[in-house]
């Protein structure tokens, strides 16, 4: 391993963790804003592509970037991600500031190709991260630093929703005479940030050292993009804007199908292939992948959609529902904290992760059974257990498979966990997201018949939402028959949570517990599977 001096690790790790906050900040700031910016924009059916072009080139680049890291060192790669992550940045605080621009068309559709530049970054800045905590410490000590990794996580899955929040209310200004939204600083905070990371990247970090040889699977990079692309696009339409057996889902899925095919093929016969399938014998890399996935999938819906319930449902401003979220935060900084450092203590993951993994599983039960007039506290010790079990899922995962693999693999090895990890939020978000739609909105019709009201369903909502929160400046305040049935339905998708949570719960169990090397002890044989996990 690289030999690094205790200053070369204190920078290094600095100015990784304000990349890894800025990557992770920007997957909930937005979603307190996005009442305001679609109101602003007049993009109320483009909604969610806000969100999903932004996971969508996150995703879909992790591999690659991953691959990247090993040829060619972590720092290049790191630095490319800042500045696509910082313009994209830029550019979506910009949108629809111009009026319609040639291709680009007006302001929504702007910042949904602006938000994709950002993903583009984004995905790098999250794996290199974690790639680089492999690269500085043995994976003994790593727990601690992981965790702090995971704390930093929890920080910004809460206190995201409430900058958002925040500068939506409170942010509008005036300069020079030109009115600058308060949305538009949930972007423009990103720039003076990531401009002090990239400071501290280029003239702090060491370069690290980058133990693979070899070129880029072009043919595997854009089979994974074939593959990746049609799958999120089909359940982002699936059941909303096309039916589940219309040509349009069912072509996505066929090329989603053939592409898979054809990259097992190609990867299978490639000399340097950009994912190693031999990686899935490994049990470890196998099992704590497919329970990441899992538990992903729940927690970003639970997020996505605790703002639904509590602006539309409580008729909540966009700041206090952003408050709400904090007991989450504190949950998620101690339990991530704390299980890091039990972990550099006791060489031991896997306890950490079960105990992680069962308190999650309580908590969106305790979700899925609260009711629409919940009090701040009931739903606050909610959010603080779930916290408790999400805080050790951030970074063990992680490290037990990067503890399985030699030196060489640790870029392709932690892209690909994170790479499935965004996978499952994104997937959780469309199919949770549909079945939100469906249930609310067949509810919402029967309502309105029922009382002689004019056709209600989800858009029409949140269509009233942005106006009275633009204008206004206040919550929407709704029939609390309608309160009922947000609610009713927000919370059966908590319900179906608990199938995916209770499968991360299962491939939790299957996952070994292998002895965590510390410094100057040898690493496994140059294979995807650990000498440990063939015993």
């Amino acid at each position: 391993m690289q030999t690094f001096t205790d200053a070369e690790r204190k920078v290094t790790l600095a100015g990784v963790m304000i990349v890894f906050l800025l990557s992770a900040l920007d997957q909930t700031i937005v979603s307190t804003a996005m009442p305001v910016i679609i109101s602003q924009l007049h993009g109320l059916g483009l909604y969610a592509w806000v969100t999903t072009s932004y996971l969508l080139a996150s995703t879909v680049m992790v591999p690659i970037w991953g691959k990247l890291g090993d040829i060619y060192g972590r720092k290049p790669v790191l630095i490319v991600g800042i500045m696509l992550f910082l313009a994209g940045s830029w550019l979506s605080g910009l949108s629809g500031e111009f009026g319609d621009l040639p291709l680009l068309g007006g302001g929504m559709v702007q910042l949904i190709v602006f938000r994709a530049i950002q993903g583009l970054g984004g995905g790098a800045l999250f794996t290199t991260a974690f790639a680089i905590i492999a690269d500085l410490f043995p994976p003994r000590e790593r727990g601690k630093f992981g965790g702090l990794f995971g704390a930093v996580f929890g920080i910004s899955s809460a206190i995201g929703p409430l900058l958002g929040g925040y500068f939506t209310d409170h942010g509008t200004v005036t300069i020079l005479g030109h009115v600058v939204a308060g949305w538009r600083w949930v972007f423009y905070l990103n720039l003076p940030l990531g401009l002090v990371a990239l400071f501290m990247v280029i003239s702090k970090m060491p370069r690290l050292s980058h133990a693979a040889k070899g070129k880029i699977d072009f043919l595997g990079a854009g089979l994974i993009l074939c593959s990746s692309i049609p799958l999120l696009l089909a359940l982002s339409f699936g059941g909303q804007s096309y039916a589940w057996s219309s040509p349009q889902v069912l072509g996505l899925f066929g090329m989603f199908a053939i592409s898979t095919v054809l990259f097992v093929i190609v990867e299978n016969r490639v000399q340097d292939p950009i994912l190693h399938l031999e990686l899935f014998k490994n049990p470890v890399f196998l099992w704590a992948n497919t329970a990441g996935f899992f538990s992903s999938m729940s927690f970003l819906s639970v997020v996505a959609f605790l703002p639904l319930f509590m602006q539309l449902g409580q008729g909540l401003k966009a700041t206090t529902s952003g408050l709400s979220t904090l007991p989450l935060m504190v949950g998620m900084v101690f339990a991530a904290a704390l299980s890091g450092r039990l972990v550099t203590r006791t060489g031991r993951y896997k306890p950490f992760i079960l105990v992680g993994v069962f308190t999650l599983f309580i908590a969106t039960v305790l979700l899925s059974r609260m009711q629409p007039h919940v009090g701040r506290f009931d739903l606050g010790w909610r959010l603080a257990l779930m916290g408790l079990g999400l805080g050790p899922l951030q970074s063990l995962y992680g490290i037990a498979v990067q503890n399985a693999v030699p030196a060489n693999r640790i870029g392709v090895v932690t892209s690909a966990n994170q790479f499935f990890r965004q996978i499952g939020s994104t997937v959780g978000v469309a199919v949770f997201g549909t079945l939100l739609t469906n249930d609310l909105n067949s509810k919402l019709e029967v309502y309105a018949q029922a009382n002689g009201l004019p056709p209600l369903n989800l858009s029409a909502l949140r269509d009233l939402s942005a106006q009275a929160q633009s204008h206004a400046g206040s919550g929407m305040n709704l029939p609390d028959p309608i309160r009922v049935i947000i609610a009713s339905s927000v919370t059966h998708v908590f319900l179906f949570s608990l199938i995916v949570v209770g499968l991360s719960v299962i491939a939790t169990l299957m996952i070994p517990q292998l002895p965590m090397r510390a410094r100057g002890e040898s690493q496994p044989q140059q294979t995807g599977i650990s000498p440990e996990a063939k015993a």
